[in-house]
């Protein structure tokens, strides 16, 4: 308990404001972060926050050197110093990542953003889901659509991740970046990315007007001063050391150790089944007229049974299943709903993006039930029947067998180097890794394994939480927070236990 007194100066130490490039400035935010930083991000840190005039910068470190870490910096002085209108702007896929990260390491609280989950805020007396005492992250898709409600609010401050995506963003066929920069113009800005030019300067000048559309003038000027007069160039370097900083791992090698990378591939050939399957699938889906593909979500349905089709025979299997019982559902005249899409892919937790596309190209409404061709209905639905007999019959693929051997090979490797015996397998399907949790347990990695997902709640999983809830249950290490707690304990179960880890784009 502290004291009236105590309080009063805590609340001090965190709001006092300091100079720009004051160490004291990001150090008093920290009060209740748990980070172990380096110093290349605290000099980042300190230079997106230095200029009051500024408009802002592009934090550009190459991969790897935390660049999250930077921008929880300084979201966390703007949070200290009571700026809370903060906006993460990210790929779709990267959303969870973002909110997990500012609630572990900096204790900021988080809101992910999309059209449902802002229909269901308001449906629960949220008049504006915009406008919440949180750090509101939303993708690049959504952000864009939601122009008029974004340029509403007064943004203290708003994150790019992987920004180079809006490197064109000067271009008038750039929908998305003039809809970005039409709804955020004025607000001060924190760009993220590994890699600020990748083609022409042209890119460097369009994340430029993202900041501010005067540091340079227009295209012309900074075409004709740039790109087709060479003597000018370090002129550029200099004007660019004002709003951009780039970090290099050889910059840092004397105080952030780097892990040696060695590379191989092992490569596998489908059996005769497994390319019967394939060229089975495939032909179906390139039918022009189809009851199985919605007509207005058809491109998105064959990315996803291409993607799935890849990952294993089993995920594709209980997708073919599902499009068979909707068929069967529409056959019968029952209550058909196209959104078997969106379940999918929150089930099989497939990149969140397909979710944005869903919600850009939702279905006007159900098929008009009079314009039904049974016969038709009940050959596609034999076709996909017979599918489905084929995958059946595939017990183990040629990706798996191939996968053994990887395993092998690594660990005889890892042995080698006297590096732990530890894998980790990334799969964009949660059936795959189902499967492949069952496969490896009968080839000899039975209690060697632990898989990770977007929930962690299957029963080997809860096992290992609850151990070690007992384990932790008198130290400092448990948040409170269920979600944060149980990957703690599988990561942690990983490190001291696990061979093996099977895991998602959560992880």
């Amino acid at each position: 308990m502290i004291t009236n007194h105590q309080a009063k100066y805590y609340a001090h130490e965190l709001t006092r404001q300091a100079a720009g490039d004051d160490i004291d400035r990001i150090s008093t935010s920290l009060f209740d972060a748990s980070v172990d930083l380096n110093p290349h991000q605290i000099e980042a840190a300190l230079f997106a926050l230095r200029s009051p005039l500024s408009k802002g910068v592009v934090l550009a470190d190459e991969v790897g050197l935390g660049k999250t870490i930077e921008a929880g910096l300084v979201l966390c002085q703007y949070w200290a110093e009571r700026k809370r209108h903060i906006l993460v702007i990210s790929p779709a896929s990267l959303r969870r990542q973002w909110a997990a990260e500012l609630i572990e390491k900096f204790n900021l609280p988080t809101e992910i953003l999309d059209a449902r989950a802002v229909r269901q805020r308001k449906k629960d007396g949220i008049y504006n889901p915009f406008r919440q005492n949180k750090v509101i992250i939303l993708s690049y898709h959504y952000a864009s659509r939601m122009e008029d409600e974004l340029r509403a609010i007064p943004w203290n401050l708003v994150v790019f991740d992987e920004a180079h995506k809006l490197r064109n963003a000067h271009q008038k066929s750039n929908r998305m970046g003039k809809a970005l920069r039409r709804a955020l113009d004025g607000r001060q800005k924190l760009l993220l990315t590994a890699t600020p030019i990748q083609n022409s300067l042209m890119e460097l000048y369009g994340l430029s007007t993202l900041i501010d559309e005067h540091i340079f003038g227009d295209d012309k000027a900074f075409r004709k001063q740039y790109l087709h007069n060479g003597t000018n160039l370090e002129e550029l370097r200099e004007r660019l050391k004002g709003f951009i900083k780039r970090t290099l791992r050889r910059d840092v090698v004397e105080y952030v150790r780097y892990t040696e990378r060695r590379t191989f591939t092992q490569p596998f050939t489908p059996g005769d089944d497994e390319q019967r399957l394939y060229d089975g699938i495939s032909a179906f889906m390139l039918r022009e007229e189809s009851y199985a593909l919605p007509k207005r979500q058809r491109h998105l349905t064959t990315l996803i049974l291409r993607k799935l089709l890849a990952s294993s025979t089993c995920a594709v299997t209980e997708t073919l299943k599902r499009i068979r019982e909707r068929l069967i559902r529409l056959r019968d005249q029952q209550v058909v709903s196209d959104d078997f899409l969106g379940h999918l892919v929150a089930e099989e937790e497939l990149e969140e993006e397909y979710l944005e596309i869903l919600e850009a190209s939702a279905e006007s409404g159900p098929i008009d039930q009079a314009e039904i061709d049974k016969d038709r209905i009940n050959e596609e639905i034999a076709e996909l029947e017979q599918f489905i007999s084929w995958a059946d019959a595939i017990k183990v693929d040629a990706k798996s067998r191939q996968l053994l051997t990887a395993l092998e090979t690594g660990f005889q490797e890892m042995e080698k180097m006297g590096a732990p015996r530890k894998a980790i397998i990334f799969t964009e399907s949660r059936r795959t890794q189902e499967y492949l949790r069952t496969y490896l347990d009968e080839q000899g990695y039975r209690g060697k394994l632990v898989t990770f997902n977007g929930t962690n709640t299957d029963p080997e999983s809860n096992g290992i939480f609850q151990l070690w809830l007992q384990e932790e249950r008198n130290k400092d290490k448990i948040t409170g927070s269920c979600p944060v707690d149980r990957r703690t304990a599988l990561i942690d179960y990983f490190r001291e236990q696990a061979e093996i880890m099977i895991a998602t784009e959560a992880a």
